[in-house]
């Protein structure tokens, strides 16, 4: 097989249809960009769980008849469930908050954020409680559901909804991304085809005199398989060029504060490079099977 001659072809169908061509490679690189994007959410969120569960706490708020007894956790049964979580596998630590400190901290907290409602705000309003960090965050709902009603509990902090709910956004968002990608997949498949079909009949004579004189199915398709890879590779090359622009002018600027403040875990080039190769394997196979099905169904010469 002559690869001048297979590379001549391809060059001369690119050139035959370069407005198909160039809008099956704009489509490729915007459904690949988003699909990128949806895996880049899916790495930023793996990571940001890391960081959350590595942190999480809960606390176990001691009602108002033992705080009132024993306002700094000094008897029973506070300090009976003070002794019993520290003991719990997978307890790091247990800091005991008055409610005192808690109203303190609280206080300061609105004279911060709203000074003119922090006059309002009552001791009263704030309990004693015990706050549990976890070494092991698999072992958080076993203690929170053996203590939750211990004596001496009036309620607990569980900081895992509040997890939950920070990542259904991120969700959320990586199921829009597959959600477009998937829409404009299908653009992209129909413009492979419908470019396929274009080229194969604007050569059919030529292809018809290779084939009568000898040549084989795979030697006279070939150059339109090679067509419709090119340019999925041009636009997978494109689409990781977007998503390193995107992170240099999306995350890392419009998330900086949450990066700053380690809400959420920052996207690096690594993972743009570690995407990359799929975004390539996606872009050939796309259309490798779609022009190679589309050959075999339209083109029979």
């Amino acid at each position: 097989m002559r690869l001048n001659f297979i590379f001549g072809e391809v060059l001369n169908g690119f050139r035959r249809n370069i407005t198909m061509t160039v809008a099956m490679v704009l489509t490729t690189a915007i459904t690949l960009g988003m699909l990128g994007g949806g895996l880049l959410v899916i790495q930023m969120a793996n990571k940001s769980q890391k960081i959350f569960l590595d942190r999480v706490e809960m606390q176990f708020f001691i009602n108002d008849a033992v705080t009132a007894k024993d306002p700094n956790c000094l008897e029973a049964p506070c300090t009976t469930l003070r002794t019993d979580l520290e003991a719990e596998p997978g307890v790091a630590s247990v800091t005991f908050i008055s409610q005192d400190q808690a109203f303190k901290t609280a206080k300061e907290s609105w004279e911060k954020d709203s000074p003119e409602l922090a006059d309002f705000i009552r001791k009263e309003a704030y309990q004693g409680a015990l706050r549990v960090r976890m070494a092991d965050p698999d072992r958080f709902g076993a203690v929170l559901d053996k203590y939750q009603r211990a004596e001496g509990v009036d309620g607990v902090l569980d900081q895992r909804e509040l997890v939950k709910r920070i990542f259904s956004v991120l969700d959320g968002a990586r199921n829009a991304a597959f959600a477009i990608a998937a829409v404009l997949a299908v653009a992209a498949i129909l413009l492979i085809v419908n470019t396929v079909q274009i080229a194969a009949y604007t050569r059919r004579t030529e292809v018809s005199i290779m084939r009568l004189v000898g040549a084989t199915r795979w030697y006279t398709q070939l150059p339109f398989l090679l067509e419709a890879v090119i340019a999925a590779v041009v636009g997978a090359l494109l689409a990781i060029g977007g998503l390193f622009l995107a992170k240099i002018f999306f995350f890392d600027k419009a998330l900086e504060d949450l990066y700053g403040v380690n809400i959420l875990a920052r996207i690096t080039s690594a993972d743009v490079w570690f995407v990359s190769p799929w975004l390539l394997l996606s872009g050939i196979l796309l259309a490798g099977v779609t022009a190679y099905g589309t050959l075999r169904v339209y083109v029979r010469e």
